[in-house]
C-alpha cells in the first residue's frame, strides 16, 4: 500500500535528500481512495505538496537556523487537485466547462481517439484534419473513418493535441515510454557558475525572491502559485493573443502580479530580459527548444543573469521521439493507459475510456516544480551557480502510476464529492478587482511561517511589467 509517507520517500532522494526526512511530515486525512479512481491521487497530491513544504522549511532553516513542522491533510490535498472546481466569484460559480468537441471518439479500427480541443488553435487543427465543421456528430462520424494511430499522427502534424487511447501494457512498449523510464522524476542540474547568494532578511521562506511565470494552463501556473504562498513575488507573463481558459487564471493566479508581453515583438522581449536580470526564478512551459529561438534558453538567460533558477516544463520530456509533442494532463492520461484503466474499474456514464476525476498530473507537476525551484534556490545560497529544473507531465504521470492502485472492492463505496463541512473548512474568500472570490486555502501547514497569498488573483495583464521594490522585513 502506498501511503503519503511512502510516496514522499520516493521523491526526496531524487534531489539528494534523505528519504527518512519524510517521517518529519505529519499526514492526516486517511488514505486512498478518496475519490472514485484506482490511482492513488491522494497520496500523490499530499506527497508533492509536502515536498514543497519541506523545501520551504529548509529555506526557512537556512535563513534563521530554526526548523519548523510540516503537515498535510490528504483529503484537502486531493481537493486541491481540482481546486478550480471549488471557486465562486461574487454570487455565482466560475464557469469551467469544456469545449463540446473535446472528448474521446471511437475509430474505424475499434479503438478510441482523444481530441483535445479547449484551445481554439488545437480545435481548428483537429477540425481541419477531419474536414468537418464544429459539430460533435460530424466529428464523431469523421473520426470513425480513421484508424486511431493514423489520426493521432495527423493531428500532431497539424499542430494539434490529442492521442490514441492505449493500455498500460501498450504504453510500456512505446519508445517514448522507454525514454521517460530512463529519466528521474525531475532534475536539478547546475548549468553555470556564480557566487552564492544569501537571502535578504525577511519573515517568510521566499521573502525577497522574484519569480517570472511564463507558463500556461495548470501545471506551471500552480508552481508560481506555490512559490507565492511561501512569500515570493511572482509575475505572470502572458500576451493578449494567446488563448486561455479564464477560470484557470483565477485558480492559479493567487499571490501573483499579472503582466502582458508579446514575445513576437523585439521591444517586449527586451522588457522581459530586463525583468529576468532582476529575477531569481524563471518558469516556462513551452515545448523544448521553442524559447531558444528568441534567445531565452536556459543557457542564454543564465549568461544574462548568473544565478538564475530556470524551471522548464514540457509534456513528454527532453528525450525520446515525442520530445517536441504538445500535450496536456488529459493527453498523457490517454496515451499512457490511465484512461483505459480508469474505465475498467470505474466505468463512466458513457462507453469507452474515462479520465480520473481530478487533474492529478497537472497539479502534482506544479507542486514538484516549486519543490525543485526551492531546492535550487537553497543550492544557490549554499554553493552558488545557475540551475536548471527540468520536469514533464509524462514523467509525473509515470510516477503517479508507479504508486500502484487501490482495489475494485475499495472503490465501491467511495463518494464522488467532498462534504460541505470539509469544503467550508478548506475554503477562504479573497477580495479581487472583479469581486469576492471564494477558493481553497493553501493545503500545507507550517508551524512557523503559515502559507498565505499576499495578493489576490487578478485579470490577465492587470499590472505593468515592472517589479515592485523588494520588501524590507
Amino acid at each position: 500500500m502506498t501511503t503519503p509517507h511512502a510516496a514522499l520517500r520516493s521523491i526526496l532522494p531524487v534531489v539528494g535528500w534523505p528519504a527518512d526526512l519524510a517521517a518529519s511530515v505529519s499526514f492526516t486525512g486517511g488514505i486512498d481512495p478518496v475519490l472514485p479512481t484506482p490511482f492513488r491521487i491522494g497520496a500523490a497530491g499530499a506527497a508533492t505538496i509536502a515536498a514543497a513544504g519541506l523545501a520551504a522549511a529548509a529555506l526557512w532553516e537556512r535563513r534563521t537556523g530554526r526548523r519548523q513542522g510540516v503537515a498535510v491533510d490528504l483529503r484537502h490535498a486531493t481537493a486541491s487537485l481540482r481546486s478550480g472546481h471549488y471557486m465562486k466569484l461574487g454570487d455565482g460559480e466560475v464557469a469551467h466547462g469544456h469545449n463540446s468537441i473535446m472528448g474521446v471518439y471511437p475509430t474505424r479500427d475499434g479503438r478510441w481517439s482523444y481530441l483535445h480541443c479547449n484551445f481554439p488553435n488545437h480545435r481548428a487543427a483537429a477540425l481541419g484534419v477531419l474536414g468537418v465543421p464544429e459539430d460533435r456528430d460530424a466529428v464523431a462520424k469523421a473520426v470513425r473513418t480513421w484508424n486511431a494511430a493514423d489520426l493521432e499522427e495527423a493531428i500532431i502534424a497539424a499542430k494539434g493535441a490529442g492521442g490514441m487511447v492505449r493500455t498500460k501494457a501498450e504504453w510500456a512498449g512505446h519508445p517514448q515510454a522507454t525514454a521517460i523510464a530512463a529519466l528521474p522524476l525531475l532534475e536539478v542540474v547546475r548549468i553555470g557558475d556564480s557566487p552564492p547568494e544569501p537571502f535578504i532578511e525577511g519573515d517568510r521562506p521566499l521573502h525577497g525572491v522574484r519569480a517570472l511565470d511564463l507558463t500556461r494552463v495548470l501545471a506551471g501556473p500552480t508552481c508560481g502559485r506555490t512559490l507565492a504562498e511561501h512569500g515570493a513575488d511572482v509575475m505572470k507573463i502572458t500576451a493578449s493573443h494567446l488563448p486561455n481558459l479564464g477560470y484557470q487564471e483565477w485558480d492559479t493566479g493567487h499571490g501573483k502580479l499579472s503582466a502582458q508581453l508579446d514575445l513576437r515583438v523585439p521591444a517586449d522581449v527586451k522588457v522581459l530580459r530586463e525583468l529576468v536580470r532582476e529575477a531569481d526564478v524563471f518558469t516556462q512551459g513551452y515545448r523544448p527548444g521553442t524559447l531558444a529561438e528568441r534567445g531565452l534558453s536556459p543557457q542564454d538567460l543564465a549568461t544574462q543573469r548568473p544565478g538564475l533558477i530556470y524551471v522548464s516544463l514540457s509534456a513528454f520530456g527532453h528525450a525520446g521521439p515525442w520530445t517536441g509533442r504538445r500535450g496536456f494532463d488529459t493527453v498523457v492520461q490517454t496515451v499512457s493507459g490511465i484512461t483505459s484503466r480508469q474505465a475498467e474499474l470505474v466505468p463512466g456514464k458513457t462507453p469507452g475510456p474515462q479520465f480520473y476525476p481530478v487533474s492529478a498530473i497537472d497539479y502534482c507537476t506544479g507542486y514538484l516544480m516549486a519543490f525543485g525551484a526551492m531546492v535550487a534556490l537553497l543550492r544557490r545560497a549554499q554553493e552558488g551557480g545557475s540551475w536548471l529544473v527540468r520536469i514533464s507531465l509524462a514523467q509525473v504521470g509515470k510516477w503517479l502510476v508507479d504508486r500502484g492502485e487501490v482495489s475494485a472492492t475499495e472503490l465501491k463505496s467511495v463518494a464522488d464529492e467532498f462534504g460541505k463541512e470539509e469544503l467550508d473548512r478548506w475554503s477562504m474568500t479573497t477580495e479581487t478587482p472583479c469581486g469576492s472570490l471564494r477558493h481553497l486555502k493553501p493545503v500545507v501547514q507550517m508551524s512557523e511561517t503559515s502559507p498565505r497569498w499576499a495578493r489576490p488573483s487578478v485579470p490577465l495583464g492587470f499590472h505593468r511589467p515592472v517589479w515592485p521594490p523588494r520588501a524590507v522585513a
